[in-house]
């Protein structure tokens, strides 16, 4: 049975869709069954792996509207083993048109059911908000990794974050759990990325991931050649780090 995890923060420039794209990459090349769901109308995780977002007519979109079942949305990706529900700017009206619905935070969740076995994980990129689409990815998801950027600001928002998770726990999805927090761009020569790190370690401890993401040129160039870090350079502080990360978040899930 497949793990659903979704990446969210509401603060945008953290890392998510870097961290789906590469995370989805990492656990497809360590020989996992990886399907990643782009529930970002920005579409940055679909053209991170490949895919021409303005040619996309099957995505996440229909999926949300029932207009067209998950199975019918997959698509191949040019990382190994892994497949996409691509995403497109469509997906920006789906928050006006899905809000007279019943049940509306369950969409996402009632539409990957019939394919949740056939992955051993689901990866969710969420947009950096938290509006309809983000509550459906929560509701659908099992855990949700929360990146951090090693930045001042770094803990601003989380708390709120934190709060529509506990909601969401309440209201729809008890069974969401926290699989961790991930620090991202972190520069161990700036002494702000080290009291950021012990900041949250220090309050956050046991939720916090071992993998700490460094800043990484080729990390950020990697999406420009519509491809994960994996593909781009293996050999990347990049790479290794999210191959670390998919070798913890596997180790913890066995």
């Amino acid at each position: 049975m497949g793990k659903i995890i979704a990446i969210a923060n509401q603060k945008g420039g953290v890392g998510k869709t870097t961290t789906s794209v590469n995370l989805a990459a990492s656990l497809g090349v360590l020989e996992k069954n990886v399907l990643l769901i782009d529930v970002d109308p920005q579409a940055n995780a679909s053209s991170g792996l490949g895919i021409d977002v303005d040619a996309v007519e099957i995505g996440s979109y229909q999926v949300l509207e029932h207009t067209k079942t998950a199975k019918e949305a997959i698509v191949s990706s040019n990382a190994p083993n892994v497949d996409i529900i691509p995403a497109h700017i469509d997906l920006v009206a789906i928050e006006i048109e899905l809000v007279d619905k019943d049940e509306r935070e369950y969409m996402l969740k009632k539409a990957i059911a019939e394919i949740k076995d056939e992955y051993d994980f689901i990866i969710m990129d969420c947009a950096p908000s938290l509006g309809l689409l983000t509550l459906n990815a929560l509701t659908a998801a099992d855990s949700v990794i929360i990146p951090i950027q090693c930045e001042y600001f770094a803990l601003e928002g989380l708390g709120k974050l934190l709060n529509t998770v506990k909601s969401v726990q309440k209201i729809h999805n008890e069974a969401l759990d926290i699989e961790g927090m991930l620090l991202t761009m972190f520069d161990s020569r700036l002494r702000l990325s080290n009291q950021v790190v012990e900041e949250v370690q220090k309050h956050f401890s046991d939720m916090v991931f071992d993998t700490i993401i460094q800043r990484n040129v080729r990390l950020g160039e990697a999406p420009s050649y519509g491809e994960s870090i994996i593909n781009y350079d293996v050999s990347s502080k990049g790479a290794v780090n999210y191959l670390n990360l998919a070798k913890e978040i596997i180790k913890k899930n066995l």
